[in-house]
């Protein structure tokens, strides 16, 4: 499995040399999984980190319905988790499955505390990474609140273009917050 991606993010944001990289890789576990299965369910305490070699996973919550709202698709390159559990310990609300067959760099809470005393650079690219997702999450809280489902379709396929291609309609409606109905209806207008 190529780690290329993974060291590319990081050093697209801190220069890490050798050593540090191979600290760092020595504690990522690196997983195939399969479309559909699960690396989190609603309840479980996250214990990794979750960055997308290859594939596409996705994070949501179920109502009592069935209904699935899906917070966040994370294609290739991109970090994926229940945050609130991941920092508090407590049991999460988000479940994190594979849209399709997919890699993943897993890497553990404990892991990730102890590299952050042993390469300090490391705190800097996760602070990024954090902003970033308080930043999207802040956004997307705020797109939900005020636009139109046409215009929270069209922020979709800005923030995904990789994917508005290949997944079915069903998830896609469940990101914007809207029914398959509804969704197809709109865009057949």
């Amino acid at each position: 499995m190529d780690q290329h991606i993974l060291a590319e993010s990081i050093l697209n944001q801190i220069d890490l040399n050798a050593e540090e990289l191979e600290l760092f890789f020595s504690s990522v576990k690196l997983k195939k999984v399969k479309k559909k299965q699960f690396l989190l369910l609603e309840g479980d305490v996250s214990r990794y980190a979750l960055f997308v070699v290859s594939g596409c996973l996705r994070s949501y919550c179920v109502d009592e319905t069935g209904y699935q709202y899906i917070q966040q698709f994370a294609p290739e390159g991109w970090w994926i988790g229940d945050m609130y559990s991941l920092v508090t310990g407590k049991p999460g609300y988000l479940a994190v499955d594979a849209i399709f067959d997919s890699e993943i760099a897993m890497i553990a809470k404990t892991d990730l505390n102890r590299l952050y005393v042993e390469i300090p650079k490391l705190n800097i690219y996760f602070r990024v990474l954090a902003e970033n997702a308080l930043v999207y999450y802040q956004s997307r809280a705020m797109e939900n609140l005020r636009l139109t489902a046409r215009e929270r379709y069209e922020r979709f396929c800005t923030r995904y273009p990789s994917l508005i291609a290949c997944l079915p309609q069903k998830q896609v409606a469940a990101y914007i917050g809207v029914t398959p109905e509804f969704l197809s209806k709109m865009l057949n207008q």
